[in-house]
This record gives structure tokens, C-alpha cells and sequence, in this order.
């Protein structure tokens, strides 16, 4: 009877081994350095400030617990802010979907020089936000606004862009509708040139026309896309800041805060007051409302993810 005898790996075999086995993590290794470096530690860090009364000029502070919370919170100005981001947030969100999804269904059609009209919508999002804002801001003027102009010369009464809540809103909401909705367009129509052909031609075969192959094609092949495009806008537009704080040559939100947001308020705080552990705070309660409407879109996105099993 012979034995055999286990075979013996040489260093180099298992050198490759090894370098099979962990090699994969090294790749990805520079990411997680990076998001240690200026993501992990960063929100580390503020959450330790928020419980101190922060001196900026030694560098440390005096733990105070909850304190500067419960200052945030008792504030008008932060339940002005909070109201004002969510009017910008609606206002914004809801019509940049519904023209991103009409642009994407419009290029996805056979048009004359398709690479001019994609580019061309995604022109306003490589704009610097400056820009765009200085524009509008200019567009949307009290006095000598373009807008106003336009509307007193066909009878109508102008309208205060930069005294009225509601107004100031608008014209912020439009900033936004203008540098998103091109990107958004362009995700939206990848998407749907993704959605095969032969569904299309069964549909004209079975005599449906276009408006109704938009609705019972197009919609629900996009529906993973849309709920992505949804969790971004809300995130992004939660934490809007570029377009309030450029809206008028202050960037304070306004005399008496008609459009600033938690964003800009957060800024007032830490760099206008210099109180950091306030503005950490305040920071915080951020995090925490995006967290708990991340939470909301993902439980609808689970409502309507069971719903269409279902109905398959």
C-alpha cells in the first residue's frame, strides 16, 4: 500500500496565494484612507465639538452635554430655516422630476444632431453655481429685474423677489430647477435607452401609441432610476446653500430670513458668529433630518418595490 505524501506549497505559491486572497482590498484601500481622512473623522470630530462650548482661539472647550442642542432648537430662526428649506426643497424637486423626465423622453426620440441637445442640457450644470446664481439674482431684482420688467410691461404688478417669503422661494427654486434638471435629463435617458426595443415594437404591434407606451413602458422601467434620482435631489436639496447665500449681495438669508435655509444658517453660525460648537450642533440636527427622510424614501422605495411584485 503507498502513502502519498501532502503536497508542499512553495513560498512563491503561496505568495500568489495571498496576493489572490488580498490583493482586492488593497485596490480599494485608498478610498477608505480617504474617507477616513476627510469623511469618518471629520463627522467624528463635530459630533465631539457639539457637546462643548468651543473656544476657537485654544483650540479646545468645555464640555457643556446637550446644551447647545437645546439652544439650536430654541430658536425661531432654526424653525424658520428648517421651513424654508423644505418650501425650497418642494418647490425645487418636484417640477426639476417632471421636466428631467419630459427632456429624457424627448433626446431619447430621433432627433437631428442628438450629441449638440445632450450636451447642450447639461451646459447649465457645469456652470459655476456663482454664476448662475448672480444671474438669476439679476433676473429676479426688485426694481430693474428682467422678470419684472417684462412683467409691468404687459400690465401686471412687480413682484418683490427679495421681500416676499414665498417669491424668494420661487426664484431660488428656479436656480435650482435650472443647474439639476439638465443632470438629472441625462441619468433619466440612460435609463431609458436601456429599456429594450422589442418592448416598443410589441406595443405599436398591439396598436398602443406613443403617450400610451410612455405610461405603461417607459414609467415603470424607469421606476429603479427614479427612486435613485429622488434620494439624490433629496439629500442635495436638503443641504442647499450655493443658491441662498448668492441670492443677494448679504448672503444672510435675508433682512428677516425669508429665504435662509438650514445650510446658510449653519454657516452664519460657524463662520459669522464663530461659535463652532453651535454650528456643530446645529450640523448635526442636519444629519439627522436627512437621515430620518432617507429613511422615509427608503421605506416607500420598499412599498413600491413589494407592490410591483405583487402585481407581476
Amino acid at each position: 500500500m503507498t502513502t502519498v505524501t501532502p503536497r508542499r506549497f512553495g513560498f512563491g505559491a503561496r505568495l500568489s496565494r495571498w496576493d489572490l486572497k488580498f490583493s482586492p482590498y488593497l485596490y480599494i484601500s485608498p478610498f477608505f484612507l480617504l474617507f477616513l481622512v476627510v469623511g469618518l473623522f471629520p463627522i467624528a470630530y463635530t459630533a465631539i465639538i457639539s457637546f462643548m462650548d468651543w473656544d476657537q482661539v485654544r483650540g479646545k472647550g468645555t464640555w457643556i452635554g446637550f446644551d447647545q442642542y437645546a439652544y439650536v432648537l430654541g430658536q425661531p430662526k432654526f424653525w424658520i430655516a428648517l421651513r424654508n428649506t423644505f418650501s425650497i426643497f418642494l418647490l425645487s424637486s418636484v417640477p426639476q422630476m417632471v421636466f428631467a423626465v419630459f427632456l429624457a423622453a424627448l433626446l431619447d426620440q430621433n432627433l437631428r444632431a442628438k450629441t449638440f441637445w445632450r450636451m447642450g442640457v447639461l451646459l447649465p450644470y457645469v456652470v459655476a453655481p456663482v454664476a448662475v446664481a448672480l444671474i438669476f439674482s439679476n433676473l429676479f431684482g426688485d426694481r430693474y429685474g428682467l422678470v419684472n420688467t417684462a412683467l409691468q410691461g404687459i400690465g401686471l404688478e412687480p413682484i418683490p423677489w427679495h421681500t416676499n417669503a414665498f417669491a424668494s422661494h420661487i426664484a431660488i427654486a428656479t436656480m435650482v430647477n435650472f443647474r439639476w434638471t439638465g443632470y438629472n435629463t441625462l441619468i433619466l435617458l440612460a435609463a431609458m435607452q436601456a429599456i429594450p426595443r422589442d418592448y416598443y415594437e410589441a406595443a405599436t404591434v398591439d396598436g398602443a401609441g406613443r403617450f400610451r407606451q410612455f405610461f405603461a413602458i417607459t414609467l415603470p422601467s424607469l421606476r429603479p432610476t427614479l427612486i435613485f434620482v429622488v434620494i439624490t435631489s433629496t439629500i442635495g436639496g436638503l443641504q442647499i446653500f450655493d443658491e441662498p447665500r448668492m441670492y443677494d449681495q448679504y448672503g444672510t438669508g435675508g433682512s428677516n430670513s425669508q429665504w435662509l435655509t438650514i445650510s446658510l444658517y449653519l454657516y452664519n453660525i460657524g463662520w459669522g458668529e464663530w461659535n463652532f460648537g453651535r454650528a456643530a450642533a446645529l450640523a448635526w440636527l442636519l444629519f439627522l433630518i436627512v437621515l430620518v427622510i432617507g429613511a422615509i424614501n427608503m421605506l416607500i422605495t420598499r412599498a413600491l418595490v413589494r407592490t410591483d411584485g405583487d402585481q407581476r
